[in-house]
């Protein structure tokens, strides 16, 4: 049990994970394992000054991979509703979620 300074009986649900996920302001979940963080940038080639010998690189379009949160604990009801929406089809899940490390 993790012991806090202001009350050492305090029980922490999510001091045995690795990432804490805050949602709408407040922390609701304990997760183990986080996977897909990958971002990806597509390279653009274009010539400048019709200048045949060299081209220069612009960055194209990102896009980012869809994240895996893997092996959690949660006692936020409305959160477990929000995550819970992605086996409803065609569910908005628009939604902003930062992990802690």
């Amino acid at each position: 049990m993790a012991e806090f300074t202001v009350n050492p009986k305090r029980f922490d649900p999510y001091k045995n994970f690795k990432f804490r996920v805050k949602w709408d302001g407040k922390y609701v979940a304990g997760i183990s394992k986080v996977s897909g963080l990958q971002r990806t940038t597509e390279v653009i080639h274009h010539r400048e000054g019709g200048d045949p010998s060299t081209s220069r690189k612009s960055p194209g379009l990102t896009e980012f991979a869809p994240i895996t949160l893997e092996r959690g604990v949660t006692h936020d009801p409305e959160f477990e509703k929000w995550a819970n929406k992605v086996w409803q089809f065609g569910a908005g899940l628009g939604a902003e979620v930062s992990l802690k490390d």
